[in-house]
């Protein structure tokens, strides 16, 4: 996907009904439960808030930015993810935190960065976060600068991410399970599963 074709159907990604949840669990493992609002909130979850960001590599193609995250003692350590983290009270909206975070992690500058819309929120169970998901573009890529959170970032092909080729299955190691198997996206080499590939399906049927 050329990146002027990507940035003249912003206009209309901005209004394109969302996917919602039943997007998601095209990409949810089978195990996983589909939980009600009031059932989130009953668990009282941190909030946190993730970017999907969209740039043009050398060729003007159309890419999006998903990053590895270190090794540490956690639930999702050296998972794939978006930019992003939990709120602080500072930010003063999610929207703001996704922005903070993507500075931080990735040192993108907010100000170069065109938010077009929220997303559907995704409720994280192992780690009782409900995250809020953005989508946006900056207009060259970015020289990154990555901060101890993150190992390294991945360059998604749009076009890439759009091929249903790239959907498959693998059995993974969860925090409560062993050996189960999972939908995921296979992209440039890497699996990605779990809430980052769920979000990934509501992107992927938006461009659509």
């Amino acid at each position: 996907m050329n990146f002027n074709d990507f940035k003249n159907k912003v206009a209309q990604l901005k209004v394109l009904k969302l996917g919602g949840v039943n997007a998601h669990f095209k990409l949810a493992p089978k195990k996983r439960l589909k939980y009600e609002a009031d059932k989130i909130a009953a668990n009282n979850p941190r909030k946190a808030a993730v970017l999907a960001l969209f740039y043009p590599n050398k060729q003007d193609e159309t890419c999006l930015l998903l990053t590895q995250r270190a090794h540490y003692k956690g639930v999702h350590s050296a998972q794939i993810s978006f930019p992003g983290g939990k709120t602080e009270k500072a930010d003063g909206n999610l929207q703001k935190t996704a922005l903070r975070e993507t500075f931080e992690e990735v040192g993108i500058l907010e100000t170069s960065i065109h938010i077009i819309r929220k997303l559907t929120d995704v409720y994280i169970p192992p780690s009782n976060f409900l995250v809020t998901p953005f989508i946006g573009f900056v207009d060259q890529k970015p020289a990154f600068n990555l901060n101890y959170e993150v190992a390294e970032t991945i360059e998604v092909l749009a076009s890439d991410l759009l091929n249903d080729a790239n959907i498959t299955a693998v059995n993974v190691h969860t925090s409560s399970r062993k050996n189960i198997e999972v939908p995921c996206f296979k992209l440039r080499g890497y699996v990605v599963w779990g809430a980052t590939a769920m979000l990934l399906s509501e992107i992927k049927e938006l461009l659509r």
